[in-house]
Parts: structure tokens; sequence; C-alpha cells
């Protein structure tokens, strides 16, 4: 898209205002509630976008309140005038579409990457996108009151403790392999597969003081991956690592396709769970506390992350000693997958997808203005958080993967992970981005995507192998 100068006032925004007004306007209180969500959304964003309030996050309100009006104008129709319901639904779609074309358009993606396709695919695809961002950031526990005056004292000493580089080793230490391990059959999307947990271990160095509450918790203690196995020896190993407020069965496998990669092609598969997420959360939701906690809680959790990532790396090496394993992570699972790239030689190959490669500068971006505003007046600002969060950075160390074993693949039209991430994991690691011409929901089935990946595996001689054909035994434990 051509790099558009925004208006003085954005007066596209009264459209989602006519719409929020619409499904405000219910003639029962019935329809009222039905609608009061959808329409509080996109009257509100559409405002806010009029005064002139952030127009990116007000935009992200009316995709948010356009796609629940989309979703809600049929169950209407049952409730209230057909003429009203479908108005409503009409211009809750419109209302969504001009969230995504307004997004592009105040992007300002880097010149490095391609721009997305004009269309209503593209504006959809990031109106998505924005939805899913109004969500995570609109739910989100943001620091404020007591918890926000205390923070910089908690950070200054944890960054304090970090700069000795003896403590930063310790908090990245490699694990050992697990001594016991339980086992136990499930069933998710049509495949039969095993639960296997193992004590986590995790412990941070004494020097950084006192560690969050949940990381001792009774389930946080306990690392968990859905793993699909063939009957035989030999066949290579994928570490599949989800994104945020995934961790549960029936979602991650859907992303890592057991159909195609373990049916298909034969491959065993381990799907971690990542700390604080999925039968490990702490929270009401998966991933409670991961992003949105206590700012300085992250270094715990992405120092968990790759402690119970690498001993499930570990944990495969004693089930087939000389295993061939490759790893491929999404969005949050993309930096984590990118940080293991960092810390073990032995991999194959490591793909990185939709990554997010710097979240100091996600999360602070994110932070509300008076948040910002205050922790600076402290002294806190994106530098010094960095520090904080350098040593479980996959910007900190050189991956230890020749470039031809990498790939980073990221959509032009992505909303949650913006452009500029792949880029700056891109020129770490000396390669290039694989772009797709999409967004964060939507890159599953895109060609550069499969291309990216099947060129991994041929790099690592994966696809030189003959596909398994999976007796009756195995089938039989793998499909329900």
């Amino acid at each position: 898209m051509a790099l558009t100068p925004p208006p003085g006032r954005d007066y596209r925004a009264l459209l989602p205002v006519l719409a929020g007004a619409l499904w405000l306007a219910a003639a029962s209180p019935v329809a009222l509630a039905l609608g009061l969500t959808p329409g509080l959304l996109l009257f509100g964003g559409g405002l806010a976008v009029l005064w002139r309030v952030e127009p990116t996050r007000a935009y992200g309100a009316v995709a948010a309140g356009g796609l629940l009006g989309m979703l809600l104008w049929l169950p209407g129709l049952a409730i209230t005038q057909w003429w009203r319901a479908l108005d409503s639904g009409l211009l809750s779609a419109a209302s969504f579409l001009l969230a995504g074309r307004a997004g592009l358009e105040l992007a300002l993606a880097p010149p490095m990457a391609p721009s997305p396709p004009s269309g209503w695919r593209s504006e959809a695809k990031a109106a998505l996108d924005q939805a899913l961002v109004a969500y995570f950031s609109g739910t989100a526990a943001i620091p404020g009151g007591q918890r926000l005056a205390t923070l910089p004292q908690r950070l200054s000493v944890l960054v304090d403790a970090l700069d000795d580089p003896a403590v930063a080793q310790a908090l990245t230490a490699a694990p050992p392999a697990p001594p016991h391990s339980e086992q136990r059959p499930r069933r998710a999307v049509g495949f039969r597969f095993a639960q296997i947990t193992f004590v986590s271990g995790f412990a941070p160095p004494p020097a950084l003081g006192a560690p969050p509450a949940w990381l001792s918790s009774t389930a946080n203690a306990r690392a968990s991956a859905w793993v699909l196995r063939q009957p035989g020896p030999g066949r290579p190993w994928l570490l599949c690592v989800h994104g945020y407020r995934m961790g549960l069965a029936w979602m991650d496998l859907r992303l890592f396709r057991p159909a195609e990669l373990f049916e298909r092609h034969g491959y065993n598969l381990v799907v971690p769970t990542l700390p604080l997420h999925g039968v490990r959360r702490a929270g009401r939701r998966s991933g409670d506390g991961y992003l949105d906690g206590e700012l300085t809680d992250l270094v715990y959790a992405q120092a968990q992350a790759l402690w119970d990532l690498r001993r499930w790396l570990a944990w495969i090496r004693v089930q087939e000693p000389g295993a061939r394993i490759g790893v491929v992570g999404y969005s949050l699972g993309g930096y984590n997958a990118a940080l293991l790239a960092a810390h073990e030689p032995e991999l194959e190959f490591v793909a990185a997808g939709i990554p997010v490669a710097d979240l100091t500068a996600l999360l602070w971006d994110h932070l509300p203005l008076p948040q910002r505003g205050y922790l600076a007046a402290c002294g806190v600002d994106r530098a010094r958080y960095r520090r904080l969060l350098a040593p479980v950075s996959p910007l900190t160390l050189p991956p230890r993967l020749a470039a031809e074993r990498l790939a980073i693949f990221a959509g032009s039209a992505d909303r949650v992970v913006p452009p500029a991430q792949p880029l700056v994991l891109a020129r770490h690691w000396g390669v290039e981005v694989e772009w797709f011409p999409g967004g964060h929901l939507t890159f599953i089935g895109e060609p550069a995507v499969a291309a990216a990946l099947r060129r991994l595996r041929r790099a690592a001689g994966w696809e030189d192998e003959a596909a398994v054909t999976l007796g009756a035994g195995a089938a039989e434990t793998s499909r329900s």
C-alpha cells in the first residue's frame, strides 16, 4: 500500500459510530444485551478516532466490535426486526474492513518489508489481527497504583543482579534430562496421543531474590507436552512450540497438523506446553501472568521456558540417542524457537514463524501512556527494561546453527507482530525473511510458509526419505 499521510480528523470513523449506535438503539432488553458489547466497542472506538485518541488502539476496538457484530447479527434476527439485524451486521462488516484498512495505513512498515496487497482480503486479515490485539491489551492486567510504584525498585534490583555475567549464565544454564516422567493417554482433534509430564526443576539464581509465587505452583512446576511417536526408531523428531494463550491440545494440534507431519511424513511430534499455559496455568486463562503479569516476572517466565524446552530436548535424546531434532515455533513460540537456536548447536534446523523477536519493544508500545510516563519519570525506560530481558533474548547471542538451517517467515499484513520484529531477528541471524501476503492469524496454508519449512527439511535430509505408511497398529494408536 502507498504511504498515506493521516488526515487531521478521520471522518471515516463516523461509520463505526453509526454501527454502534444502531446496536445500542435496541428495541428490547434482550436485543440490547446481545448488542451491548459490539455497540460499545464500535461507538466508543469510532468516537476515540474522531477525537484523535490513539487511533491505532481505537481502530483495534472498532475491529473487535465489527467482528462481534458480524458474528451476532444472525442471532439478532431471532430477537429483533430483520432489517435492523441486517443493517447492524452490514455496518459491522464495513467497520471491520475500515479498521483493517486504517490499521495498515497507520502501520508505517519498514521499507525492507513488502507492502501487503491492496483490497478487502488484506484489510480483513489485518482487522482480524487488530481484534486479537484489542482482546489481549483490553484484558491485560496493567500495573497501577502500588504495584506500579514498587516496579522501578524491583526492576533495578534484578537488572543490577543480571549485570553479573555469572548470574546471567546461571539463569540460562542447560538442564539435565528428567530422571522420571509420567505418561497418560489423551485424545483430541481425531488423534490419540500421550501427555508426558515431569518435574520442571527450574530454579532461578538466588541472587535474583524471591521469585514470583507462580513459579512454584503445583501446576506450573510440572513440564507437560503432547507427544505423537512413531512405533519404530530412527524417525526425525519435531519440537513444536505454541503461541501465546495456547497450550490446549485441540489448539496446539490444529496448529501443528499431525495429519501431515505425523502421518504423512512420519515424524515424531513433541508439543510442549509453555509455562503458565494450558494445564500449567496459574490464572483463569491460559497464559495469564506470562506477558500481562508483573513486568519483571517476564524474565522468569522466559528463563523457565528456555529451561523446559531444553529439558524436552534432553528427554528426546534419552528416548533415542542420536535423535535428529528440528524445531518450529509460531509467534511467542517463534521467539522461543529462536532462543533455542542461540543455545542448542546440535539441532538440525530451527524455523521461527511470525516471530516476536524483541519483547521489550512489543510490551513497551502496548503500555498505556500514563504508565509509560510514570516509569520514565522514575528512570525506567525501554533501554533499561531491555537490559532485564537481555539474558533471555534471541538477539543477545548469535545462532549456533548455519544460516541454511534457519528460516523466518512473516506476514506483510501482520498487526500482532509487526514486520519490524521478524526483520530485526533476520538481521541478527544473517538471513532473509520469507514473506507471505497475510496476517498473524491467517498464515496456515500460505505457500511461502510451506516452502520455508520444506526447504529446511530438505536441508536436513528429512524430505529425502520415503514417507512412512503407518501400519495397522500405529494407525490404531494415532487416530481415534
